[in-house]
Parts: structure tokens; sequence; C-alpha cells
């Protein structure tokens, strides 16, 4: 990949760019997942940055166990901890909610699903076009699909001095369940909505 997009949002930076790859999510995103879905109590969110979706869930009633990579100013987190090459799940976790970075998110998906029994990621739509991801995608355990059905506030990279600008993409939270058999429902959400 190379270069830098004239318009943002359409095009990916060179990962030189993107440093850590970090795009937090916006919270309303993550209170629209609430209103959409039952979250467990105890959640894993292994890629938390500053903690954009764990504030959210802990501001929920949830048991939050937040990690990244990297290290960020979040109270609590554990940095430094490699998600891809864990081999368990913190004790008690019954969900990973987390929005992967972009160039790892196939990856995580694959080591999620291995950990927990629920998965939820916030992922572009079109991770549903590859046909390298034929088995995620019909396992029979992905259970829905969340697409927002308005775009969601722009995620600028970490750092991003340039002009703000909307998003181009359009995401979905993708839910995983091992209890889940048979294709999964598609249905629209927003995170405009305040009910």
């Amino acid at each position: 990949m190379s270069g830098i997009s004239l318009r943002a949002g359409t095009k990916r930076h060179a990962m030189t760019a993107r440093g850590a790859d970090l795009y937090e999510t916006p919270p309303e995103a993550v209170h629209a997942l609430l209103r959409a879905i039952e979250l467990p109590r105890t959640i894993w969110e292994p890629a938390c940055g500053p903690g954009n979706i764990a504030n959210v869930l802990l501001d929920h009633g949830h048991e939050v166990y937040a990690s990244d990579l990297y290290r960020y100013p979040l109270e609590g987190m554990t940095g430094g901890l490699d998600f891809l090459r864990c081999q368990r799940a913190p004790e008690g976790t019954e969900a990973i909610v987390t929005n992967p970075p972009f160039s790892k998110a196939e990856e995580f998906v694959r080591r999620a699903r291995q950990l927990v029994p629920l998965t939820v990621m916030l992922l572009r739509l079109q991770f549903l076009e590859a046909v390298r991801r034929t088995d995620l995608l019909e396992s029979g355990d992905l259970r829905e699909v969340l697409v927002f059905r308005d775009r969601l506030p722009m995620m600028h990279r970490a750092g991003w001095q340039g002009k703000r600008a909307s998003s181009a993409m359009a995401f979905a939270w993708f839910v995983w369940d091992r209890e889940h058999s048979g294709p999964p429902v598609l249905r629209r959400i927003s995170w405009r909505d305040t009910t």
C-alpha cells in the first residue's frame, strides 16, 4: 500500500504512516451495539487503545479486561499484551468485544473465536466479501451482522492532524456465537438512535 489518500476514508495510508493502526471507535457505535444485543457481564477488549469501547461497557455495568499491544493512558489496562499470541482468555471472560486493527481483523476474529464463546467485532462491511474468509462467514456460528444504516462518525487515525471528514466506509458489528447454528441474521442499526 502506498501513498496518502486524497479524500479521507477512501484509501488506506501506508503502514509506516499508520503506526499502531489505531482508529478509535466512536462511543456511539458501542451504544448502538448495547441497544441491539445483550452482552454477558465479563468482557475482554483486547485492542482497547485509549478505552472508547471499554469505557462505554464499564459505564453500562460490565466487567472489562482491557488490554492492547501498545500502552495507553487507560486506568487498569494491560499494555504490551499481544492478543494474537494469547493461548487463553482472562479467567471468567465470556465475550470479546473489540474494533481490531484493520490490518489484522481476520487474525483477530480467528483468535477470538478460539478463546471465548461470544466474539463481537466492529469491522468494515466489506469483511463479508473475501473468499478466504468463507470458513468464518459460513461456519454456522456467525449469529448476526449489525449493519450501520448511517455511516459512523469518522474514525481518524490517532494523532491525525489533517482535515476531519465523514467516513466513506460502511461498518457493522459482526457477532459469532458458539451456541448458534445456522445462517446469520442481518439487522440494520443506527448510532443516531437514543432509545
